[in-house]
């Protein structure tokens, strides 16, 4: 199955910002490419931090925080918590502002995975790197989400020729394959159940696909063959073996 890379969708002329970018600086380009964070980089061009809106916000709560209060009004914090709240109060740089350590992509990851890193670390955008941690783009939640703008015809192309014939080796036209709002409908029947199970898998996978609706039927169950009793062997075995 070939999937959609992170290459092929994400932005590679990206607004960025160095360690020494004043504060006002960063909020200007924010604000003037419509975005919400900028990856920092060194003078190599190599990734070490990102900076947000978030940040920028954090630092203002912070600076505007009174030094003192009464003792009875205020709440302990932990100290590296309380020297970082003080540090980003009295930044004036993205490089004293950003979030580290970055979270990063390489290009070549499958949109999947660019998805399952922001879900697993909570952030709206990833920095593309090269093999050396250098910035060569940028891809956000957007770029992701747009997967699911595939046109149905392009769907149904994929996984007849992905899936069913090169995957399964089935012949174009034995299994009847109909999508409809990124929902793929699969009708006919194949030899084998766990080929039948393959399919609707794969077909689920599919870059665009928002669900399967399974109508296959198959000829042979081959769930219930024992490993020493001779069975009718075919391209589904090496997948199972991958899975």
């Amino acid at each position: 199955m070939k999937h959609d890379k992170v290459g092929s969708v994400m932005t590679t002329d990206v607004v960025r910002a160095t360690y020494g970018t004043p504060f006002k600086e960063v909020a200007r380009l924010l604000a003037e490419h419509g975005v919400s964070g900028l990856p920092v980089v060194d003078e190599d061009g190599k990734v070490v931090g990102v900076v947000s809106e978030t940040d920028l916000l954090a630092r203002q709560a912070d600076a505007a925080r009174p030094e003192e209060r009464p003792k009875r009004w205020r709440i302990p914090l932990p100290r590296r918590s309380a020297h970082r709240r003080a540090a980003r109060a009295r930044a004036r740089t993205a490089g004293r502002l950003m979030s580290t350590p970055p979270v990063t992509v390489h290009a070549d990851v499958t949109v999947a995975e660019a998805a399952r890193t922001m879900a697993r670390h909570r952030v709206e955008r990833l920095p593309v790197v090269d093999d050396e941690d250098r910035l060569v783009g940028i891809v956000t939640r957007r770029d992701l989400l747009a997967v699911f703008l595939r046109p149905d015809a392009e769907i149904r192309r994929r996984v007849v020729e992905d899936v069913l014939v090169g995957t399964l080796w089935l012949a174009p036209g034995s299994v009847d394959v109909s999508v409809t709002g990124g929902v793929v409908t699969l009708t006919g029947e194949i030899e084998r159940k766990s080929e039948r199970e393959i399919a609707v898998s794969m077909t689920r996978q599919a870059d665009g696909v928002v669900a399967v609706v399974d109508r296959l039927t198959h000829r042979l169950d081959d769930s219930r063959v024992h490993p020493d009793e001779p069975a009718v062997h075919g391209i589904a075995d090496d997948w199972l073996r991958r899975t």
